[in-house]
């Protein structure tokens, strides 16, 4: 870049010199003027062989700083606390790796670069005006702060637009991804024309800002272009009045003039550059904004936890969610190891925030939590995670083969390990049955099943873990009450191999429990089962 504006430099100078050659001479006696124009082609091939190497640079590094840039947010998402999603719309998250970071990244490679060569050329360009025509070079100087109070009014209205343009684009991609989770409910409820008319509406709204935001954008490198075009003619004509004194040459003219040329581009993209900077500021905005949210923590240095048995004790915990009642309050509650415990009670009263807690998905307030004596808090999380497995009551799957999902748990296990794994889940049956069996792709959240079959390949995939401590919460809420008699008779064995918690309401459920605990006011207590 430095180069090229190196190469546009010398341009007026050449042109200069050709212009005197031409009028200093007759037409038949110009010694030296094929070698200048031989000079001139090579520069151009100069100049476009550096616009070539610019153009590919500056794409190529822009594209890695993006890719880089996603990586990180992406990782930075992944290591957030699971109550940060509670708050935050996912379309709004999606906008944030994919508009606010191409944003960030096209400015600082497409525009921010940029700036130093143009600052050069402009400079260089002024200097070699004053070697030319001190007075004249010295107007152009004074007239340049004005067109920056320019750049400043008009660009200053910008700023706020950009913003809220940058946020209303995220809430159009949130209220899109939104719907197309929740189509099968707005079909059952028939409000197809209800929402595409709030889409239409939400578009409506991001339009109307956009228009605003490009007009006042497209204004003001017109305006720019438009005042520095009258400083050139303001310059042509003082420098006619000097030609005419014998001041100065036409040739000087000829390079007063295109150096003139050269100092409107930079100051026509500096006009540009200011209203990209105040679009770019509110997709900044949001990146840190995100990026300032505290991850889990970060305990890479922490001890792991040693291979367990399962012995879990819950100690004076309080805890509450962020501006809400204490949920869970000087509860208490021992767990023997190879136990399976069932815990009951009302909707809101803690019963998945418990395993939250145990999972450090949260940390408690006040209290401790102790599996097999040790402190969980003082161990690694990955360690801790590593030997517990979750069947949630809404079975979270991906979109790849029913193999897949079950040994997204074990990578390193077999297709062997991964039949039993079914079959203890009783999802062996179900799976031979679909169009290519354990290799058939089941669709975004296994849409391409029922809730069932979805929930026990869910719980085959924790099977496969074989962990120290199983946790199923509403594990059979999908299960016919056959498939729910069949799992409990298949399951008994299995679970006396380890730690169990079982959150559920259901009677057939309830009878794989050694005890059953309800949670009531924040505290457990033991109920006959």
């Amino acid at each position: 870049m430095l180069g090229e504006s190196a190469a546009s430099l010398v341009t007026p100078w050449l042109a200069g010199h050709f212009t005197s050659t031409l009028l200093e001479h007759d037409r038949g006696q110009m010694p030296g003027l094929e070698t200048l124009l031989m000079l001139w082609l090579a520069l151009l091939a100069v100049q476009a062989l550096l616009r070539f190497g610019n153009s590919y640079l500056l794409a190529s590094t822009g594209a890695r700083m993006l890719a880089r840039l996603r990586t990180r947010l992406y990782d930075h998402l992944q290591s957030l606390p699971i109550d940060y999603y509670h708050h935050q719309r996912r379309g709004e998250i999606l906008s944030l790796l994919t508009r606010d970071a191409g944003i960030l990244s096209h400015f600082v490679t497409g525009t921010l670069v940029g700036l130093l060569p143009l600052i050069l050329t402009f400079l260089g360009a002024l200097i070699l005006m004053f070697r030319i025509d001190a007075q004249i070079a010295l107007l152009a100087a004074l007239l340049t702060p004005l067109f920056i109070l320019v750049i400043k009014l008009l660009g200053r209205q910008i700023r706020p637009l950009s913003t809220q343009l940058s946020r209303e684009h995220a809430s159009t991609l949130a209220q899109v991804e939104e719907n197309l989770n929740l189509l099968p409910v707005i079909k059952a409820f028939t409000r197809e024309a209800d929402e595409s008319s709030r889409h239409r509406d939400q578009h409506q709204r991001l339009l109307e800002l956009s228009t605003q935001h490009l007009r006042l954008q497209s204004l003001l490198s017109p305006c720019i272009h438009f005042l520095a075009g009258s400083a050139i003619v303001l310059l042509l004509w003082l420098s006619s009045q000097r030609l005419v004194a014998g001041e100065l040459t036409p040739a000087e003219i000829i390079s007063l003039l295109l150096y003139g040329l050269l100092l409107v581009r930079p100051i026509s993209t500096l006009a540009s550059i200011y209203g990209q900077i105040q679009n770019t500021r509110g997709a900044a905005v949001r990146l840190i904004e995100l990026f300032s949210v505290a991850p889990e923590p970060n305990d890479e240095s922490t001890p792991d936890l040693p291979p367990i048995k399962g012995e879990i004790q819950f100690k004076d915990i309080h805890f509450c969610y962020f501006e809400r009642d204490k949920i869970l309050e000087r509860l208490d509650l021992t767990i023997q190891a190879g136990e399976t415990i069932a815990i009951i009670g009302a909707n809101g009263v803690g019963k998945s925030t418990l395993i939250h807690l145990l999972m450090r998905f949260a940390d408690p307030q006040e209290g401790q939590i102790l599996i097999d004596d040790i402190d969980i808090s003082k161990r690694s999380i990955q360690s801790l995670r590593s030997q517990i497995g979750l069947v949630s009551q809404q079975a979270l799957l991906f979109n790849g083969s029913a193999a897949e999902n079950i040994g997204y748990s074990d990578t390193d296990a077999d297709r062997e390990q991964i039949i039993e794994a079914a079959k203890a889940a009783r999802a062996f049956d179900f799976i031979q049955q679909l169009p290519n069996g354990f290799d058939t792709l089941i669709g975004d959240q296994g849409v391409r099943l029922s809730g069932g079959q979805k929930q026990r390949l869910a719980l085959a995939r924790a099977l496969l873990k074989n962990p120290p401590i199983l946790i199923l919460d509403e594990a059979t809420a999908m299960f016919d009450p056959e498939g729910e008699r069949g799992f409990i008779e298949e399951c008994h064995d299995l679970l006396q191999q380890r730690t169990v918690i079982l959150i559920t309401h259901r009677p057939a459920s309830l009878a794989l429990a050694d005890r059953v605990i309800r949670l009531k006011d924040g505290r457990a207590q033991e109920i006959d089962s």
